[in-house]
């Protein structure tokens, strides 16, 4: 997991996620409360507990970016999502981090 954050979070994993911002889907899976207080602009919120239910909303997205508070529930969110068979989601860590990159 260390090689993870550690990749995700240097020059390379920043460079890789700002070239799949590019045309992705934003998913803040933090809690309605949380998005509310704010998030990254034209985020989507599905919280960490419904990714599941809300499954169709993934199908045919080129890229699709996950994020919250910390990095773990985006973490928790991929997994999910790849055990799903969507195979075109990146972890974008803090909802931080993914609005920095777009700032960039």
């Amino acid at each position: 997991m260390f090689d993870t954050l550690k990749n995700l979070f240097s020059s390379n994993g920043s460079n890789a996620l700002k070239e799949v911002l590019v045309d992705a889907m934003l998913v803040d899976v933090r809690t309605k409360e949380e998005f509310s207080d704010g998030s990254v602009k034209g985020a989507v919120n599905i919280p960490l507990d419904q990714i599941q239910q809300q499954a169709a909303k993934f199908k045919g997205k080129k890229n699709i970016i996950v994020f919250c508070r910390s990095g773990m529930r985006s973490s928790q969110a991929k997994s999910i999502l790849e055990r799903m068979g969507v195979a075109n989601v990146t972890n974008g860590g803090t909802w931080q981090n993914v609005q920095n990159q777009l700032n960039k």
